[in-house]
């Protein structure tokens, strides 16, 4: 089988450091060409994933000309699906279209009359409810995980094929590092992610906390004290510089609560797989939770609220811990010692390792390529 695996134009695969769509990618590529599905891949021209063919329209990731306003970037995704429909067009050895691409990507190959499409949903699917509500017929659709699919609009629910967990290649690795004291929040900051209440726990019981990933694409305290202190910055105002100034900062103290910025390659492996345990004070229903998938893989322990995806990752009281209340959640962080880390990998080996992800993606492939997958035509 060819699939062609469309990624978009936003981040190389993998990405340099933080990038969610772009690192499943470079999970799941290798996984299927390894069991034989050639890949041609649709990304930038950045992009160092070994794979079959690699098609680009833009030579670096265009990411942070999403700060910009809508009407100097709307070009850009079509750009990039111009130039994947046009490869379409002229070759006939695709079996079929995996797409990552948001919106953009069901919305322009639904028209077109190639080979069969099955088309990831990365995200809250609450965000655009008129397009999802009447979303393409004659593309297949697959989810990151039964919470997420579960709040998805009625026709588009019924339509998916089912969920496929994300998975990491650190679950097929032995990663063994001397633990150390400090908790640690993995991932983009953000409101939805919560590091205020994280930093608010752990500044009350004492305990060191380690904030790791970008602000609004910016991977460094300098770059953001540029931001910062330049009112007339053009993302001064962006809603994840405002959250990390008015409610990360002020538990800063550069001791026991630290922001580092991105950490990326093995100098974050390290980093999170040093730590007592992770923690997910999220604000909102995470649709994939890879930081979590990741964290037991390494054998740290996950710590979180209820919400999202995490009770379908995380076995309460024997994988990590889930709470209800920000209350529960810092008495359950003093308990984490009584979680077993072999437990954890053991757990990632079984249900989140890239062979799994793949088979379970090869399944979907068949489906669709049978015709089984889609709903007729109209």
């Amino acid at each position: 089988m060819k699939v062609l695996v469309n990624a978009g134009p936003w981040l190389a695969v993998p990405p340099p450091g933080y990038g969610g769509i772009e690192n499943v990618l470079a999970t799941l590529v290798p996984a299927l060409r390894e069991r034989g599905v050639s890949v041609v891949l649709a990304s930038v021209g950045a992009s160092t994933l070994e794979v079959d063919e690699l098609l680009c329209a833009y030579d670096d990731g265009q990411f942070t000309e999403l700060q910009k306003p809508y009407n100097q970037v709307m070009g850009i995704a079509h750009a990039h699906l111009a130039r994947v429909v046009d490869e379409l067009r002229r070759r006939d050895d695709i079996d079929l279209v995996h797409d990552h691409v948001e919106v953009v990507g069901p919305a322009v190959l639904s028209a077109l009359g190639g080979p069969p499409v099955l088309h990831t949903l990365h995200w809250d699917l609450r965000k655009h409810p008129a397009f999802y509500g009447a979303f393409p017929s004659s593309i297949a659709v697959s989810g990151v995980s039964e919470s997420q699919l579960a709040r998805a609009p009625d026709a588009l629910r019924a339509a998916a094929l089912g969920a496929v967990h994300l998975a990491t290649p650190l679950a097929e690795r032995d990663v063994r590092v001397e633990r150390e004291d400090y908790l640690v929040v993995m991932g983009r900051v953000c409101g939805l992610k919560g590091q205020h209440v994280a930093a608010r726990i752990c500044q009350k019981l004492g305990l060191p906390l380690v904030l790791a990933g970008p602000v609004s694409g910016r991977d460094t305290p300098a770059e953001l004290d540029v931001v910062a202190q330049n009112p007339y910055h053009p993302l001064h105002n962006h809603p994840d510089v405002r959250y990390h100034l008015d409610q990360v900062s002020p538990y800063l103290d550069g001791d026991l609560v630290r922001w580092i910025g991105s950490v990326g390659g093995q100098a974050r492996d390290h980093l999170y797989a040093s730590a007592r345990a992770a923690l997910f004070p999220i604000q909102w229903d995470e649709p994939g939770g890879t930081a979590v998938v990741e964290a037991l893989a390494l054998g740290v322990p996950p710590v979180g609220l209820r919400r999202g995806c995490l009770p379908e990752i995380i076995d309460h009281g024997r994988t990590g811990f889930l709470a209800d209340t920000e209350e529960e959640l810092a008495e359950l962080v003093l308990r984490v010692d009584e979680l077993d880390p072999e437990e954890c990998r053991r757990e990632a080996r079984r249900r989140f390792s890239p062979s799994v992800m793949a088979e379970r993606y090869l399944e979907l492939y068949e489906e669709v390529a049978r015709g089984t997958g889609t709903r007729p035509r109209a």
